[in-house]
């Protein structure tokens, strides 16, 4: 990614990020935004979501940004318009790391617990 692509996308990740906590409705999971990747002509941002809540609320939350995709380019244009021209489509995306980094804590506790301290058999 260029300067130029990295700094358009760090700016869309603080600005959904806001309009993810302040602007959309707070009932039901917990939506961050993870990471934005841009294209290089800046026409796409793929924004990844991690999505904390059971696996119906993560289905309803990413149907919902998908829906409102267009209210949500609007929030977005009026928050920076003066930074660009024009702004980018925005394409969601769920981003799996949390539930992976909580598997894998699982498994190192199990092993953790199965394996005999010291050496002791």
């Amino acid at each position: 990614m260029s300067i130029r692509t990295e700094k358009v996308a760090s700016l869309l990740q603080q600005e959904l990020g806001a309009i993810m906590q302040k602007e959309l409705p707070r009932n039901g999971p917990i939506i961050t935004v993870v990471d934005v990747k841009v294209t290089a002509d800046l026409g796409i941002a793929r924004i990844y979501v991690s999505i904390i809540g059971s696996t119906k609320e993560q289905v309803e939350a990413m149907a919902y940004l998908r829906e409102e995709t267009k209210s949500i380019r609007k929030i977005l244009s009026a928050r920076i318009r003066h930074h660009f021209r024009r702004i980018p489509e925005l394409e969601f995306h769920e981003d799996h790391l949390y539930e992976r980094a909580t598997r894998i804590e699982e498994l190192l506790s199990s092993v953790r617990k199965s394996t005999p301290e010291n050496g002791e058999e």
